[in-house]
C-alpha cells in the first residue's frame, strides 16, 4: 500500500497564469512533483506526452472512465476529457513526494473534497475578465470560437473562487509567484 501524502492543487481560468507559477514551484520547492492529467485533445505547440499531459483517444479515456482508474475527470469543453489518474499520484507518493496539481476548476474541486486534509487547493485569480481575455487571444494558439469558448468558461470559474482553501490574486506574476512560494512551504511544513 502506498503511503499517502501531501496535495497542492492549483486552480484557475485559463490564462489566469497557473501553469506559470506551478513551474515557478516546481524550481523553488523541494519534494513536488507535477501530476500530469490525461487528455483527449491533440498536443498544442510543443506539448510532450508523459511530461505536458498523457494525450490518450477518447476510446482509452471512457475505458479507463469504467475501469475507475480516475480520481477526478470531466468532459472539460464538448468531446474533451481531463482527468487525473490514480496511479499518477501514487507513483509521485511512492517517491515520498507531494503532488502539486495545474489543474481545471472543477476538477480541483473535486480533489478538494476527495483529499480534504491532506490537499491546499488554491484559486489564482486574474486582475479582470478583460485582462484574462487579452491573455488568451495573445497566446495565438486557439481559433475565434475556442477562445469564445473559453470566455464564457472562465466568467463561470470565477463564481467558484470562494470555495477553495485561498485566493491568490495575480495581478503581478513575480509576486503571485513568491507569495505561492510561501504558502506551499508553509502547507508542506506542517504535519
Amino acid at each position: 500500500m502506498t503511503k499517502e501524502g501531501k496535495l497542492i492543487i492549483f486552480s484557475a481560468p485559463s490564462g489566469a497564469g497557473k501553469t506559470t507559477i506551478v513551474h515557478h514551484l516546481l524550481k523553488k520547492v523541494p519534494g513536488l512533483e507535477f501530476s500530469i492529467s490525461a487528455t483527449t485533445r491533440a498536443p498544442r505547440g510543443d506539448e510532450v506526452h508523459g511530461k505536458d499531459y498523457y494525450f490518450i483517444s477518447k476510446e482509452e479515456f471512457l475505458h479507463r472512465i469504467a475501469k475507475k482508474h480516475f480520481v477526478e475527470f470531466e468532459e472539460v469543453y464538448s468531446g474533451t476529457f481531463y482527468g487525473t489518474l490514480r496511479e499518477e499520484i501514487e507513483r509521485i507518493w511512492q517517491q515520498g513526494k507531494s503532488v502539486i496539481f495545474d489543474i481545471d476548476v472543477e476538477g480541483g474541486l473535486h480533489l478538494k473534497r476527495k483529499y480534504d486534509g491532506q490537499a491546499l487547493a488554491i484559486f489564482v485569480q486574474p486582475p479582470s475578465l478583460e485582462v484574462l481575455k487579452e491573455r488568451l487571444a495573445g497566446r495565438g494558439t486557439d481559433s475565434e470560437e475556442k477562445l469564445a469558448e473559453r470566455f464564457v468558461k472562465a466568467e463561470k470559474e470565477l463564481n467558484y473562487a470562494p470555495q477553495f482553501d485561498i485566493i491568490l490574486k495575480n495581478h503581478d506574476l513575480q509576486t503571485a509567484c513568491a507569495e505561492a512560494e510561501e504558502l506551499v512551504k508553509h502547507f508542506l511544513s506542517q504535519k
